[in-house]
């Protein structure tokens, strides 16, 4: 592992490298541009920024019609302000299938102090319910570099998950292809499905399991829409499934996979925010607090392997 770094920062330094091999790529930003990052692609390409202010709905709104014209909009504000604008999202950007990418920022209960009003545990149920949207979302700032890539060069809506937390980077080297998990560790008695943040936690969980005999696969869905049935069908088939999600257990990764499971078989325990909202606090006292550190995934694991 290298220095942390979060993954809001890794997206707006591939934004710039972005910008300067495809002049068609502008970003839009609702007044957040130094929170979300996308301040370093307004240094570098003042003339295809767009400061909309704080007006989330007229921005994507902006970004359909610009993407109408042949354009790759990014457009950037805070994952909990995808309720905001939801009736745009869909109407304006997934309903005509228009070439928008959703790159929203401080997902999650580890926004902390900020609180339940600016922690989003349900962005990824609302995205995950809209027809043709991919849902990326990725463990660290090197995969979030490459996400952007990937979701510039596929045609259609993105939502792209990312955090305010710095965390190590670990998938240096890691191939990312969208719909197609990555097998981080393999194991014999139960897996791990997990994405963003929580890929370290669950990463480090395994190793706590692994000192008291138990041999935890742990797999990178970093892509939560389309996901990689295949995948889970096959560790379904042959051990206990666990995901990992920071996120509510209603309509998030843990859902999706559960689709899965039930149409084939298998067993399968989620992880998450359960079915309640955050409070302010430090991250890592919140991560705790909601059972989404390695101690306290390794100890809900070793309990519903009881």
């Amino acid at each position: 592992m290298s220095e942390k770094k979060a993954t809001r920062v890794g997206y707006g330094e591939a934004l710039v490298e972005l910008g300067k091999v495809n002049d068609k790529v502008i970003v839009l930003d609702a007044d957040l541009s130094k929170s979300t990052m996308t301040t370093y692609f307004s240094k570098a390409f003042p003339e295809r920024f767009y400061n909309c202010g704080i007006a989330e709905a007229n921005m994507v709104t902006m970004a359909a019609g610009m993407a109408s014209t042949g354009l790759i909009p990014f457009c950037s504000t805070f994952a909990v302000f995808a309720s905001r604008c939801y009736e745009q999202i869909r109407n304006g950007v997934c309903y005509p299938r228009l070439n928008v990418k959703l790159a929203y920022t401080h997902a999650g209960i580890s926004v902390g102090e900020d609180g339940a009003t600016h922690q989003a545990i349900e962005d990824i149920a609302i995205m995950r319910a809209l027809p043709g949207m991919t849902i990326l979302a990725p463990c660290d700032a090197e995969e979030a570099k490459r996400a952007v890539f990937a979701a510039a060069e596929m045609e259609g809506p993105v939502y792209l998950r990312l955090a305010r937390l710095a965390t190590p980077v670990f998938s240096e080297g890691m191939p990312f292809e969208i719909g197609k998990a990555n097998i981080l560790r393999e194991g014999t008695d139960v897996a791990i499905i997990t994405c963003g943040l929580m890929v370290e936690a669950s990463m480090n969980a395994a190793e706590l399991l692994a000192k008291e005999g138990i041999s935890a696969a742990v797999i990178n869905m970093h892509t939560i829409k389309p996901l990689d049935e295949a995948i889970v069908k096959a560790y379904a088939a042959k051990m206990p499934l666990v995901t990992v999600e920071e996120h509510s257990i209603i309509g998030g990764l843990g859902d999706a996979v559960a689709a899965v499971v039930a149409e084939n078989g298998g067993k399968l325990k989620k992880i998450g925010i359960n079915d309640c909202f955050g409070q302010s606090g430090k991250p890592d006292a919140l991560l705790d607090y909601y059972g989404l550190t390695p101690e306290k995934v390794s100890a809900s694991i070793k309990a519903y392997l009881k």
